[in-house]
């Protein structure tokens, strides 16, 4: 439960978790936590730091009052315009990589651990049930690289280490440090 906890401490704004003990974030470097992993890529920096800066602005509602026009900003200029939906509730850990971000929704429910790849054309969010409610969204682990034109939904968990190959529809748990390809997806033996 502890370990559950510190988990989920780790992927909120300003956290920073080491060796199980809790140590606060300097400002700069929670808006500049993904700026490494895309190094080559301007607009993926510039949409993360965007990200991160409406994340920071949704903690207390005073900040939700009085930055009001750069959420409209946000949602305008990212996810209308360029086509990425990073929703303003959604967690991920540090170190998130966008490649080609056109055509990339993700649910707010979601979770996405730290050092993970997400390319264009990809969705990841809940799926509708058959009594019409919304299954939970998928938790996806640490360094985890989703190809193009992948698709994942419902509750489901991603193990750590797990690499999803292009066009893959996953809608099962994948255990850690294994590849996932193919509609449905299947696993492989990792070499």
């Amino acid at each position: 439960m502890k370990t559950l906890l510190l988990k989920r401490l780790q992927l909120l704004p300003l956290f920073n978790i080491k060796s199980g003990t809790i140590k606060k974030m300097n400002f700069f470097a929670y808006l500049f936590q993904d700026w490494s992993a895309n190094r080559q890529n301007f607009k993926a920096q510039l949409v993360l730091f965007l990200f991160r800066l409406v994340q920071f602005f949704n903690r207390y509602t005073i900040t939700k009052i009085i930055f009001f026009p750069y959420f409209m900003l946000y949602r305008f200029w990212v996810e209308w315009s360029w086509g990425i939906e990073l929703p303003r509730k959604l967690t991920i850990g540090k170190g998130l990589s966008l490649y080609h971000g056109q055509a990339l929704v993700v649910n707010k429910s979601t979770v996405i651990g730290e050092n993970c790849v997400l390319r264009n054309s990809t969705t990841i969010g809940h799926k509708k049930l058959a009594d019409g409610s919304f299954s939970k969204s998928p938790v996806i682990g640490n360094n985890v690289d989703i190809g193009a034109n992948v698709c994942i939904i419902g509750g489901i968990t991603i193990g750590d280490n797990v690499i999803i190959g292009a066009g893959s529809v996953v809608i099962k748990d994948i255990p850690a440090n294994s590849i996932a390809v193919g509609n449905p997806a299947r696993i492989l033996a990792r070499s």
